[in-house]
């Protein structure tokens, strides 16, 4: 679907979207835009909230794998130690006397 709709630049550089537009595409205030400026057309891509994104495909997993919030934690931590001592040694290795 093609929308044709007037803009004005006001002083400070600012641009007001039309209401339908926002209503259409969910545009609420604090959105963020990546303005691309494809040789003089100017077009404007959302940036996705990847945090958000994240914290709910981690939720997801964490239900599918039917873990409670205590024990995926715990388990990040024992992954989290592992991937040291895999690529730092542990602390008990730089101690040790030959």
């Amino acid at each position: 679907m093609t929308i044709t709709t007037t803009v004005q630049v006001r002083q400070r550089g600012t641009l007001t979207l039309p209401a339908d537009v926002r209503q259409r595409y969910n545009i609420q205030p604090g959105d963020s835009y990546r303005l691309v400026d494809l040789d003089g057309v100017l077009v404007l891509t959302p940036l996705a909230p990847l945090v958000p994104e994240l914290a709910r495909e981690i939720e997801r997993a964490r239900v599918e794998a039917g873990l409670s919030v205590e024990e995926m934690l715990e388990d990040l931590r024992a992954q989290r130690e592992r991937y040291t001592a895999e690529k730092y040694g542990t602390l008990a290795d730089e101690n040790t006397v030959e």
